[in-house]
């Protein structure tokens, strides 16, 4: 019965995530780290995206059966009860976002895991990603989230690293997924997802990887130039950016549109990763700048 219910919580979405809210945390520590409150914002965030997941998994049963990849899921199976999973869900977002705010005892962060959530469960999943070719990037925000509420758990203020984050982030996203919808195309096209490289073909696809990537390492660099990260952050931006630009261009040239997404999206997973840890490791003190404070 456990392993149903945590399936219902993409764990793999989840573990992500961990790592990008533990870098906007991390980051607005700036080596002045209370690692007690970092744990409890890491755990709110993570039991909040579950909750998030398993009420994607009841709205998405129908499309879930179509595709090869989601139709083992356990509500489309009916391994578990659609009244169980809401309430399973019901219990994993509350107890996220009781906690986040326990930890904090702010409201800025909880405002922008709220938002997140009503972004992703919400208008993403109840209504854009059936229906929008936009989806992906408005589905964007909510996955830019996590980041951005570790760093406001930590600083008390949404400032402009807070922004640069959450711009960073949502560029992110969209090469990303991109690649996924291009090595699952199959699937999205059994339950017609409309995905851009599904509905708009792969060349126009890999236009838009190539300069979500480039806008998306130009975005990076922001954190050092504005003083909130040092050198060895924005080398670690530069040059993974260059190569994630170059895998990117690859595309151009390959005969195997899947292969080379699947390149994209484990490159995106160890981009994301490697700045995540830079930016934890040389954060700077914050430059003076329009803030948002703590409530």
């Amino acid at each position: 019965m456990y392993r149903p219910l945590l399936q219902l919580t993409k764990p793999g979405i989840v573990i992500g995530n961990l790592i990008s809210v533990t870098g906007g945390f991390l980051l607005a520590s700036r080596g002045n780290i209370d690692w007690g409150q970092g744990c409890l914002v890491a755990v709110s965030v993570a039991l909040t995206i579950a909750s998030g997941c398993v009420v994607n998994n009841v709205v998405d049963r129908d499309i879930d059966g179509l595709m090869e990849r989601t139709r083992n899921r356990p509500i489309v199976t009916g391994e578990i009860s659609i009244l169980s999973a809401l309430i399973y869900g019901g219990v994993l977002g509350l107890t996220g976002i009781g906690l986040l705010y326990f930890a904090t005892q702010q409201l800025l962060p909880v405002y922008m895991l709220l938002l997140g959530y009503v972004v992703y469960a919400g208008i993403y999943t109840l209504y854009l990603k059936r229906n929008s070719i936009y989806g992906t990037l408005v589905g964007s925000i909510s996955g830019a989230m996590p980041p951005v509420v570790g760093y406001c758990s930590a600083s008390g203020t949404f400032d402009t690293a807070a922004i640069t984050l959450l711009l960073m982030f949502s560029l992110w996203q969209m090469p990303h997924s991109y690649a996924i919808a291009i090595f699952r195309e199959k699937d999205y096209r059994a339950a017609a997802i409309p995905v851009l490289p599904v509905v708009k073909g792969f060349t126009t696809a890999r236009w838009h990887i190539a300069l979500y990537i480039l806008a998306f390492t130009s975005v990076t660099m922001v954190l050092g130039l504005l003083g909130y990260a040092g050198k060895v952050y924005m080398l670690v931006a530069l040059l993974s950016g260059i190569y994630w630009f170059h895998l990117g261009l690859a595309g151009w040239a390959t005969d195997s549109e899947p292969q080379w997404a699947r390149k994209i999206f484990f490159a995106s997973i160890l981009v994301i990763t490697l700045l995540s840890i830079a930016m934890s490791l040389d954060s700077h003190p914050p430059v003076p700048g329009p803030v948002f404070h703590r409530q």
